[in-house]
């Protein structure tokens, strides 16, 4: 992996992304959306993660944090694994879904091709993160990442996307998930 994509400035703050294997749009029921929601939820009140956006896109997800226990690749490995787990179980116990069967298909073939997989693997390995270093920078992230859902032709503007902090940062809209800036 490159230097650069890799969590050095532990106090930092950080934009990630992250995805599903193969880019398999998972979150398009929400009750998948929700395992993930309170997740954030969690990892925000117990586990010191401090959320300034996020963004939660049918087959991944963006995120600006920071670890308040300068922890941030433990945090995100925690995260993922604990997520991963969570969505599985709910694929294999959701009588309604109608992808299932191919679904874990595709989880466990990507699992069998990593050696460090027992059975199923969810998420891509790479988070490639990106050091927030300043103002402008923050700024240019929290809009790529409110406008995703805009330019992925979802929404006609990013405070309509339901899983997005983009409704933080507007008055008028409910929030799904509390972040520690508002602007």
């Amino acid at each position: 992996m490159s230097r650069k994509h890799k969590f050095h400035e532990k106090e930092g703050a950080y934009f990630i992304s992250f995805a599903t294997v193969f880019w398999i749009d998972i979150f398009i029921r929400m009750e998948y959306f929700d395992i993930l929601i309170e997740a954030l939820r969690y990892c925000r009140k117990n586990k010191g993660m401090i959320i300034f956006g996020y963004c939660i896109m049918p087959s991944h997800v963006h995120l600006l944090f920071r670890s308040e226990k300068c922890q941030p690749s433990e945090l995100i490995r925690d995260f993922k694994g604990f997520t991963a787990k969570k969505l599985l179980q709910a694929i294999e116990d959701n009588t309604q879904e109608s992808r299932k069967e191919w679904l874990l298909w595709m989880f466990k073939k990507a699992g069998s091709q990593n050696s460090n997989i027992k059975k199923y693997q969810f998420w891509q390995q790479n988070n490639m993160p990106l050091e927030i270093w300043s103002l402008k920078v923050f700024e240019q992230k929290l809009n790529y990442v409110h406008q995703n859902p805009v330019e992925s032709g979802f929404v006609m503007e990013p405070w309509e996307w339901k899983y997005s902090s983009a409704r933080n940062y507007c008055d008028d809209y409910e929030r799904i998930l509390e972040i520690d800036v508002n602007l």
